[in-house]
């Protein structure tokens, strides 16, 4: 297991650089529009991501993927995460290129099926690991790796402390921050889905930036129940 430690610690020092110039920049005018949103709007906006997600999870039947238990191994818990990861990835491949060749309107569409895909396979994650993702602090755990994948750098930070110390945080954490979480999303992904609207090329955008956004949550998935699993095996 040492390996895995190993390949953890260097994806943290790594996963907690900076990020590129263009992303900054992006977030950085993104951070200057949302100061010009009516707080109105605001509240529009983040009690319609959290009735979009809490219908995601609420409304869809989480089937085990397989039989694990606490005796799985990492590697075949790993392993059975990939896999599910190559079916969603897929499928997210194809609903962007279809829905990015349809224009604005279908491509506005891509963005609660994207998130529903996204989410079912974070809980089937929860699943492998042998957690239960029906209970309200498991669903709230692979939402905090969601906002993992997708926010700004300081956010990162505090998010990966919060994974880190999961056990501890757990318990004071009643109700996620709506607002951040949508913020935070929103301006992550905002660039590079309004490209998908654009007529002629959404189908290849739309398809590469899905292919892209799973991949990436994949990555962030696989080391923070790695964290979990590591913090679970040197408390007992």
């Amino acid at each position: 297991m040492q390996h895995e430690k190993e390949e953890l610690e260097s994806w943290k020092r790594k996963f907690i650089r900076k990020s590129s110039v263009l992303q900054r920049m992006s977030k950085q005018a993104q951070t200057k529009l949302n100061q010009w949103i009516p707080e109105k709007a605001h509240k529009v906006v983040t009690e319609s991501i959290k009735v979009m997600v809490e219908g995601t999870l609420k409304g869809s039947e989480w089937v085990p993927v397989s039989k694990v238990t606490k005796q799985s191994t990492l590697q075949d818990r790993e392993r059975l995460m990939k896999d599910r990861l190559e079916f969603h990835r897929k499928a997210a491949t194809i609903e962007g290129a279809g829905t990015g060749a349809g224009g604005i309107f279908l491509g506005l569409a891509d963005f609660p099926l994207l998130l529903s895909i996204k989410m079912k396979f974070l809980s089937e994650c929860s699943i492998i690991h042998g957690f239960d993702p029906r209970r309200y602090e498991e669903r709230l755990f692979f939402l905090y790796v969601f906002q993992l994948a997708f926010s700004s750098d300081q956010h990162k930070k505090d998010v990966l402390n919060t994974i880190e110390n999961w056990d501890i945080e757990k318990e004071r954490l009643k109700e996620l921050d709506w607002r951040t979480f949508q913020q935070e999303y929103r301006d992550y992904i905002d660039f590079v889905k309004m490209l998908q609207l654009v007529p002629g090329i959404g189908a290849v955008v739309g398809a590469y930036a899905n292919y892209q956004l799973l991949d990436q949550l994949g990555e962030v998935a696989k080391f923070a129940y790695r964290i979990r699993y590591f913090n679970e095996v040197e408390n007992g």
